[in-house]
């Protein structure tokens, strides 16, 4: 069977491996928050060489700081081990509910809805669903701090990007509207023959 290739596709100054890479980096750009692309490889403790897609600086919240950002489209076995070793390495040896060093959100597609509700119950289904038993979860804290706990990526009310938890007193901090119009921006994004993108991010509110 002959390897099916993504496009690569211009964005900002960068040329990702492809276009959910790119929507991905849309919806960093409307969310306001700072990040580098494939800024550096690992080598990990199995051997293997590992290149995390995002790097996101000045994330706010719960485990805020510095966040790296995986982005698959499709996960195999070889990925999940990447992902996990990486994410383990960053751990202190005798306590795995603190934020890993090298915390790490993994996500898939963009999630779709006709409302922030209907994207928030999408990210919460696929925040508890893994492919096997080896695979990380998408949208779940377990990778950045070793909870085992839905993680929605969107905007706050001071306007900046935030994880945030999965139950209503975390949630309600959101900016829905906000968030929503991000998701949207990221889906609708059109890269015509690897051009930039016509996208209008929310700016942060100073």
């Amino acid at each position: 069977m002959r390897e099916i290739k993504a496009i690569q596709t211009e964005y900002n100054g960068y040329l990702f491996r492809s276009r959910l890479e790119a929507r991905w980096a849309v919806f960093f750009d409307a969310c306001g928050v700072d990040y580098e692309y494939e800024p550096e490889g690992y080598q990990l403790d199995n051997g293997l060489l590992y290149l995390p897609d995002f790097l996101l600086h000045g994330v706010a919240g719960r485990d805020g700081g510095d966040l790296f950002v995986e982005v698959k489209g499709k996960m195999n076995d070889q990925d999940a081990r990447k992902i996990n070793c990486f994410v383990n390495m960053g751990f202190p040896d005798t306590e795995y509910l603190s934020k890993s060093q090298t915390a790490t959100l993994l996500v898939g597609t963009i999630p779709a809805g006709d409302d922030i509700w209907d994207i928030i119950r999408e990210i919460g289904d696929r925040a508890y669903s893994s492919g096997n038993d080896i695979w990380p979860y998408e949208f779940n804290f377990e990778t950045i701090d070793g909870d085992h706990f839905a993680a929605y990526p969107g905007i706050n009310k001071n306007g900046y990007f935030e994880l945030f938890g999965d139950d209503s007193s975390y949630l309600c901090d959101m900016d829905g509207a906000a968030t929503e119009k991000a998701y949207r921006l990221a889906r609708q994004a059109r890269f015509e023959h690897s051009a930039t993108s016509q996208v209008f991010p929310v700016r942060r509110k100073s």
